[in-house]
């Protein structure tokens, strides 16, 4: 399998490696990053389901840190994290290893247990995070599981950015209702979500970054990016690869499988301010070591990047 023989190769690309093409152009440009963290959260851990909370393990945590150390954001968006106290946690350890975030806004939909985070350098100016959204599966009304986080992020006065964290409904099935359809309703949801801002300001920079567990032909991803012969409407998904140039984000060691699950959108107005060169999907042979999905790396530009191609490159050794 090719992708086995990718992760069998451990010297292709060392954590410095995939940073010193971000760090040496940073000047006038911020690193986004977007991390689903697996169940940074307290939860019961154990097969036969014991009832016993327990938090994410220390060696997980660690290796979390060592590779956001190594990207080395600005902004972090983050997915399957649970309380105040976890993120008070994450953000402590990151500030151990000189990663400082002094703004932060965590967002939370139906489910009680996983939550979205956000953590800045900047100044988080406005917050309009969606935590009560539901809608209709026949006589069934439903939540949307973890809502959308919603901040707008103050890099400078001419530079602003509205950040939407998703993490959609999994892909494991539930009694409850159809986990297909309740993906595609909260998917609408976000797209109702991205209209009504591009109606109120048409001029806002939006990145809709997160875990949106689903293909990227599937009827939710298309309904994220919505109607392209609408362009002020809909959103472009940044194209991202690895060193190794593949392009899969989420690992099921039960399954042998790799998919891309993990996305990043932009609107019309943010799409000259990527630095498509410079953004890619974070790679180390022990990711797995940390959580079951890949950061996603992009780097905006604060001022136009027009004369750049549209097509990323792997990010070199």
């Amino acid at each position: 399998m090719l992708v086995a023989f990718f992760l069998c190769l451990g010297g292709t690309a060392n954590l410095n490696a995939q940073a010193e093409k971000t760090e040496a152009s940073r000047e006038d440009a911020i690193v986004f990053c977007s991390y689903n963290l697996k169940n940074w959260l307290m939860m019961d851990r154990t097969f036969k389901k014991t009832g016993k909370l327990t938090g994410k393990p220390e060696k997980e945590k660690a290796k979390v840190i060592e590779f956001l150390k190594a990207i080395h954001p600005d902004v972090l968006g983050v997915c399957e994290i649970g309380s105040d106290d976890d993120v008070a946690d994450l953000k402590k350890r990151l500030a151990d290893v000189g990663l400082d975030y002094p703004f932060t806004e965590r967002a939370h939909g139906g489910d009680p247990v996983r939550a979205l985070a956000l953590l800045s350098k900047f100044p988080i100016t406005a917050r309009n995070s969606q935590t009560s959204l539901s809608y209709q599966l026949g006589e069934l009304t439903l939540p949307f599981q973890r809502g959308i986080l919603d901040v707008t992020i103050e890099v400078n006065p001419q530079f602003k950015l509205r950040c939407l964290g998703v993490h959609l409904k999994s892909m494991r099935t539930i009694p409850e209702a159809d986990q297909a359809l309740m993906r595609r309703n909260e998917a609408y949801l976000v797209r109702k979500h991205v209209e009504g801002i591009m109606k109120a300001e048409p001029g806002t920079k939006l990145l809709a970054y997160g875990d949106f567990n689903d293909h990227p032909k599937n009827d939710p991803i298309v309904a994220i990016r919505g109607d392209r012969a609408v362009p002020e409407n809909s959103l472009s998904d940044v194209p991202l690869r690895d060193v190794n140039g593949l392009v899969w984000t989420h690992s099921y060691e039960w399954e042998d499988s790799y998919s891309r699950l993990d996305y990043a959108f932009v609107n019309r107005a943010l799409h000259p301010h990527v630095s498509f060169r410079r953004s890619y999907i974070f790679w180390d042979k022990d990711f797995d070591k940390a959580s079951d999905h890949r950061p996603l790396v992009l780097q905006l530009s604060l001022k136009s990047t027009k004369a750049e191609p549209k097509k990323a490159e792997p990010v070199a050794k």
